[in-house]
C-alpha cells in the first residue's frame, strides 16, 4: 500500500500548490488597485480553482490515510 501513500501525498501536494496560486493571485489583484468589479471578476474566476485545490488536498489526505490504515 505504499503506492496509494505517495500518489496520495502527490494529490495533495498538487492541490496545495493550487491552493498557493489562489492566493498569490487574489493578493496580486489586491495589490494592483483595481476597481470592485475588476477585483470581483477575479475572485470569481479563482472559486472553482480554489474548490477543486481543496478536493484534490482532501482526496489525497483520504488516500493516504487509507493506505497508512492498510499497510
Amino acid at each position: 500500500m505504499e503506492w496509494l501513500i505517495w500518489s496520495g501525498a502527490t494529490v495533495s501536494f498538487i492541490g496545495l500548490a493550487g491552493l498557493v496560486w489562489t492566493i498569490v493571485t487574489v493578493a496580486k489583484a489586491r495589490r494592483s488597485q483595481k476597481t470592485d468589479e475588476e477585483m470581483r471578476a477575479v475572485v470569481q474566476r479563482m472559486i472553482p480553482v480554489n474548490m477543486g485545490s481543496l478536493m484534490l488536498s482532501v482526496l489525497g489526505l483520504m488516500a493516504v490515510i487509507v493506505g497508512i490504515s492498510l499497510g
